[in-house]
């Protein structure tokens, strides 16, 4: 097990991608911390990872509010133990033309996606620094690499991602805590499958095309399966990612290669 003995605690963990990486995390002999806004769906995956054995527990908690992050985290520790690694997954998008933008939209964007993970990482150094020892990873997206129309808010948000990652990175190093971000392409989850409407919308095709079209793109032919991110989110956690700092890994099947 390659995360044996680890507290690792995941935001966004009730759905899609997060809950993949709780899931995975488990597997690999990690206590797991579920942080969710929606408490009901981080319950269900804690009932699987404890009926499978593995143990886990939930706290409700938005990211976007720095209060609650801090408790959560502190509740999580008395009840788990030390902190060891964080994984911001929570997260929202939205396909829209640039002029349909609002500025609602726009901060919902921002706050959640990169002001949620700047109080996250706040509150996980806070953890880590006294034992100068730690991993974190930030769930970034190749938008966050490459921009694409009508997604303005998605792409700044994403592109902000990877430079608080390499910012900590460089800032905590020398502190013994690892900071590292995975960038996905398409990945089908409830979130993704809610924009294909959206999609289609901007490419000018109809619902049924949008697959199809996408994986034209992809040179593996393939979207990224939830569980593959999961399990890059075990390697930059474990130790065989030791020497790994700063990095925006791309999982694009070479949609993306920069």
């Amino acid at each position: 097990m390659k995360l044996k003995g680890e507290v690792a605690a995941v935001t966004g963990a009730g759905s899609g991608i997060g809950a993949a990486i709780a899931r995975e995390f488990a597997l690999e002999g990690a206590a797991v911390v579920l942080l969710d806004a929606k408490l009901d769906a981080a319950q269900g995956v804690v009932a699987e990872i404890t009926k499978a054995g593995g143990r886990a527990q939930c706290w409700a908690m938005n990211v976007t509010r720095q209060a609650e992050v801090e408790a959560a985290a502190t509740a999580a520790e008395a009840a788990m133990g030390p902190l060891s690694i964080w994984v911001n997954c929570a997260g929202v998008s939205r396909i829209l033309p640039f002029l349909e933008c609002t500025e609602a939209t726009w901060d919902l964007m921002l706050d959640v996606n990169l002001k949620g993970a700047f109080f996250c990482c706040q509150a996980a150094v806070r953890r880590m620094l006294p034992r100068k020892r730690g991993a974190i990873i930030n769930l970034s997206s190749q938008s966050g690499k490459v921009g694409a129309s009508a997604y303005a808010a998605y792409c700044a948000s994403k592109f902000g991602v990877i430079g608080l990652t390499q910012s900590l990175a460089q800032e905590f190093a020398a502190q013994g805590i690892r900071v590292n971000a995975i960038c996905p392409g398409i990945v089908p989850t409830p979130m993704w499958e809610q924009q294909t409407v959206d999609y289609a919308r901007k490419r000018g095709m109809k619902p049924e095309e949008v697959r199809p079209y996408l994986l034209s793109k992809i040179p593996l032919g393939r979207v990224c399966e939830p569980r593959e991110v999961a399990r890059m989110a075990v390697f930059l956690a474990g130790d065989g990612a030791a020497y790994v700092t700063g990095q925006a890994i791309n999982l694009t099947g070479g949609a993306v290669m920069d």
